[in-house]
């Protein structure tokens, strides 16, 4: 028997040059929601933040670099590591948020998409190449790898190029503590189908939105400090509430999906998580073991993290850490041929999904 399997067969990423650390906001004002401001010294805000979420640093695009540039440089060394003619490629699958932002301004350029912009800066000709966007909060790269897998299923597609990129910098409002928590960046892989004997690549996958309590748990508001443009919209959270919804939901979406496989769970051999707030995602991880009853503890190396590094980069996150581990920069960490991993995001909508995928 034959299986038609949906495989990455190439990745690359872009992490952006300029380094932001933690003591670059030890002078930075503060205000809170209610536009007091926080007269907590720089150095005690900087160190809760960095004990909350474990960012030290993070990256930023340069002043003449927007969204589509980095995805663009992204997507180019996706396929080049696929080795593949650019031009077979049947859909780009781009998820972003804020599409692009220049340097300055907080006005997205909304028109035309950043996918057909990538097409255009890789030089793509093939009319028959469908470029569009995805925009589903930090979850959206990995839905854009399901919808891959949906259209190699139905038939009616053999090549994709999936792009995760954000510049949450140039919408993030820098009189907010939680702008601390953005980043930017850029990771693309080329997922193609794959005719073998056994079933390999995308294996199963989970998705779902909850809209009546949670639509509103991010959202575009006004900068906290009362004594700039209140016109400009920044993005805003309420991170506690995102947190508890996080921990109640993500673990039964990881399980859903690594339950269809049928593996045990000693199979697992990573878990690559949404790189958002390293106390929430240790904390899903671990309930996600305990949900199997058994008393199974999570594996001390079974989840890689790039957060204190890199901080939150939203559709970013999981497809530059994917491609630093396939690119040995991260020592500690390997993936190999056969490998069980779980892919798993939560974000605005709010939105979750995961897949299980077979290296």
């Amino acid at each position: 028997m034959k299986y038609i399997n949906t495989v990455i067969t190439g990745t690359g990423s872009y992490i952006p040059k300029t380094v932001k650390k933690n003591s670059d906001f030890i002078n930075q004002d503060f205000y809170d929601e209610k536009q007091n401001k926080i007269d907590a010294p720089g150095k005690i805000i900087t160190e809760k933040v960095n004990e909350i979420t474990g960012i030290e640093e993070r990256r930023y695009v340069s002043e003449n670099q927007v969204n589509s540039d980095i995805a663009s440089i992204a997507a180019q060394k996706a396929i080049d590591d696929a080795g593949i003619d650019k031009e077979t490629i049947d859909q780009i699958i781009l998820a972003q948020n804020y599409a692009d932002l220049h340097h300055g301004s907080v006005q997205a350029d909304t028109v035309p998409s950043i996918a057909s912009r990538v097409k255009h800066n890789i030089g793509i000709v093939n009319p028959k190449c469908v470029a569009y966007d995805i925009l589903f909060g930090c979850p959206g790269w990995i839905q854009g790898v399901i919808q891959a897998h949906a259209y190699i299923k139905a038939g009616m597609g053999k090549r994709f190029l999936v792009i995760g990129s954000e510049t949450l910098s140039r919408i993030s409002d820098k009189f907010d503590r939680d702008s601390m928590i953005y980043a930017d960046g850029a990771g693309a892989v080329i997922i193609e189908a794959v005719e073998s004997d056994e079933k390999q690549g995308l294996l199963s996958f989970s998705m779902q939105t909850d809209t009546i309590k949670e639509v509103g748990y991010l959202f575009g508001g006004k900068s906290n400090n009362p004594n700039v443009n209140q016109e400009d919209k920044y993005i805003k959270m309420f991170g506690r509430k995102i947190y508890e919804y996080a921990l109640s939901n993500v673990p039964q979406a990881m399980k859903k999906s690594f339950d269809e496989t049928g593996f045990n769970l000693s199979d697992l051999k990573k878990i690559l998580i949404h790189q958002a707030n390293e106390k929430m995602d240790v904390a899903i991880v671990e309930r996600f073991y305990h949900l199997y009853k058994k008393k199974n503890e999570m594996p001390k190396n079974v989840m890689p993290m790039s957060i204190s590094k890199l901080g939150n980069s939203s559709v970013a996150t999981i497809p530059t850490l994917y491609n630093s581990i396939l690119k040995n920069k991260y020592p500690n960490h390997q993936i190999r041929k056969g490998d069980i991993l779980l892919f798993a995001s939560v974000g605005a909508g709010m939105n979750i999904n995961s897949f299980v995928y077979k290296q």
